[in-house]
Formats: C-alpha cells, structure tokens, sequence
C-alpha cells in the first residue's frame, strides 16, 4: 500500500479519528510521519488538558509501520512496550514528528544477523505544542527478529 493511501485510510481509522488525531504525512518510503492532535472538547481531561490515553495514541503505531515498511518480510516487528512521560499540561495543538534513520535500520540489522535473534529497539518521540515545548515524551520498544528460514527445513 502507498503512503497515501495509508494516510487516508488510517485517518479514517475509528481510534484516531473519534480522538481527534490526524495524520499530516506519510513519506513515500516511510521514514517520516508527522501527526497532529487539536484540542478539542471530546479529548480534554478533567483540568482542562489533552487526555493522556490521547496523546499516547497519536504516538501508538507509527515506529512499529515504520520500521516493518523499511525492512524485508524475513523480519517479524511487535510492540514490546511504551513509556509515556508527561512533561507539562498538553494545550491545543500538539504534534509529534517520526523519523526513521539509515543509522537506525543498520542498527536492526547489526542486531539481528542470525536467524531467531531477538533485538529490542527503543525509539523515543517528543509531543510538542504550538511553541515547540515538549508536552510528552513517549518510548516505544520494538521486539524484532529475522525469522527463520523456512525454506531449508523443507525435507528434513
């Protein structure tokens, strides 16, 4: 599937469109996404500020795509875990800019030479408000392994 398209249609997604959440872009080899969440009456907790599982959300499946769009289909990519750290009061737009490295992916694959190996990758991404302010900082892990070769166990 094209980048775009994947935008329209992730914009469409119920999770982040009933959370305000929208997708600005996807570059064509998915290493950027840019996303935004306005504030808006349905996605503020009770002081007045970004819901928390909102921010979280906005950040949610974009390293994971990423990296599974930049590697070959003889790697398996999970989630593994998230951190969120809230850093101050989320006020009306806030966005969060994704950026997948050549460094990165040679890190994956220095990691994850043989068949079976485990490597968990932890990718950090800022939640900034209008002025640039860090609002949150949310850590994904990545579990990710090359998978095994099916093919020579054919006949065994």
């Amino acid at each position: 599937m094209k980048a775009n398209a994947l935008r329209r249609g992730m914009n469409l997604w119920p999770p982040l469109l009933f959370s305000g959440i929208r997708i600005r872009r996807i570059s064509d080899d998915f290493r950027a996404v840019d996303v935004e969440l306005r504030e808006r009456f349905y996605n503020k907790n009770y002081v007045g500020c970004h819901f928390g599982g909102s921010l979280f959300a906005m950040t949610d499946p974009f390293w994971m795509l990423m990296v599974m769009r930049n590697l070959d289909r003889s790697y398996t990519v999970w989630d593994r875990s998230a951190e969120i750290e809230f850093l101050r009061p989320g006020r009306g737009t806030v966005s969060a800019s994704f950026r997948l490295t050549d460094e990165d992916l040679d890190d994956i694959r220095a990691n994850t030479r043989s068949e079976g190996d485990v490597y968990l990758r932890s990718f950090p991404v800022d939640i900034v408000n209008s002025d640039g302010d860090p609002v949150a900082r949310v850590t994904k892990t990545l579990h990710i392994r090359r998978k095994p070769d099916t093919r020579s166990r054919i006949g065994d």
